[in-house]
């Protein structure tokens, strides 16, 4: 079985660093369901940290990269990984600084089960990067993939609901358009997922 330590050089040091970057996506994910869901007051710094740390990740990574000499992949795919899990965080911020400004204006409007989606699909992602310490094993990666995509498409299909009853009931134009962003910004950090997911799925595939 093709190992990533081969290609890596510093193995361990990426492993590493990659896994403590899709925790921040765990993080952020779970603070924004907290938040939502009133279980714990998650103020901004807490996202605003969370995405600091995953900026540094992605720093320390590159400079990795520079000083570590790369064999059987190509640097461009650690660096699309990298960047692809930097933009989970950065997307879940956004919904945060929004949903500050908004939840008074929200009312009653509930977010919990996208954000359960979202924790879902942060878990997914770790779990995958957590799989390439052990070697490029495309079953095990295809059963997180096919829950990954699950859980995109049901986010896909929730983000349909809202619309039905804002378009249909709604009188609050103001309260429709905000809440239609935020739950489109939750969508967006589940597709954010999905890409991280596939990118590591298409490394498998290229190795295997």
């Amino acid at each position: 079985m093709f190992s990533l330590q081969t290609i890596f050089g510093k193995g361990d040091k990426f492993y590493g660093l990659l896994e403590q970057s899709a925790e921040q996506a765990c993080i952020s994910a779970r603070a924004l369901n907290d938040m939502v869901t009133g279980k714990e007051a998650k103020g901004l710094p807490a996202f605003s940290a969370s995405h600091q740390r995953e900026k540094e990740i992605a720093a320390a990574i590159s400079e990795e990269l520079v000083n570590t000499f790369v064999t059987a992949l190509d640097r461009e795919d650690i660096e699309e990984l990298s960047s692809a899990l930097y933009k989970v965080p950065k997307t879940i911020q956004k919904f945060a600084e929004r949903y500050v400004l908004a939840h008074e204006r929200l009312g009653d409007i509930n977010f919990s089960q996208r954000s359960g989606l979202l924790v879902s699909a942060t878990d997914a992602v770790a779990e995958m990067v957590g799989e390439l310490r052990h070697g490029l094993h495309l079953s095990r990666m295809k059963k997180i993939q096919d829950r990954l995509q699950a859980i995109e498409a049901e986010a896909d299909r929730l983000l349909l609901e809202p619309y039905r009853a804002f378009y249909l009931e709604s009188t609050d134009v103001m309260r429709t358009m905000l809440a239609k962003d935020l739950f489109e910004l939750i969508e967006k950090a589940i597709d954010k997922c999905r890409d991280v997911g596939n990118v590591v799925y298409g490394i498998v595939l290229k190795n295997s």
